[in-house]
């Protein structure tokens, strides 16, 4: 009778290659998928958001890898793009023209960055629409995005020197309720 109890009890414990062989397939398992998970899930920041563009040259691709052909090549560093998906390292991206495209994270910047859009526009010297301007600024010129206050149609920015506020809808480069 001893023997029927013990020797299940000696098949599961003191069989170490049946036991460790299950430990070590399980472990190998979620230590393979987590490393896959988190590459595809890309950064984990919120969709969609802005960011700029780090160098004065940055290739536009039709899909996330070096593989995919060139379908664009931006020329200008800190024009603001709005991410729109992630895959790895790679970012998917639509520009104020609404071109879109596969643009590697090394070439994005977090700095806020915006361009004008239609007419020539007016800086501002408060957040307010009977304030002067400071300066006038045309269609696609771009500048420093430095915050945008909750509750408010205006945003702080900065233009080759020139600092005051602009409506958010002279511009391209923010979410309409966005706040920082």
């Amino acid at each position: 009778m001893r023997r029927a109890l013990a020797a299940p009890v000696n098949a599961l414990w003191f069989r170490p290659s049946r036991f460790a062989a299950l430990a070590l397939a399980t472990l190998m398992l979620i230590g393979l998928a987590f490393p896959v998970w988190a590459q595809v899930s890309g950064s984990g920041l919120p969709l969609p958001r802005y960011v700029s563009l780090r160098a004065g040259e940055v290739n536009l691709r039709t899909g996330p890898g070096v593989q995919y052909p060139v379908e664009w090549v931006y020329r200008k560093s800190g024009l603001p793009l709005e991410v729109i998906a992630e895959y790895k390292t790679w970012r998917k991206v639509r520009d104020w023209d609404g071109a879109q495209g596969w643009v590697h994270q090394t070439m994005l910047s977090a700095n806020r960055t915006f361009i004008v859009t239609g007419a020539t526009r007016a800086i501002l010297t408060k957040g307010e629409a009977s304030a002067r301007p400071v300066a006038r600024v045309q269609a696609l010129v771009t500048g420093q995005l430095m915050s945008c206050p909750e509750g408010s149609d205006y945003c702080r920015v900065q233009v080759d020197g020139f600092d005051g506020w602009m409506l958010r809808t002279d511009f391209w480069g923010v979410l309409k309720a966005e706040t920082f």
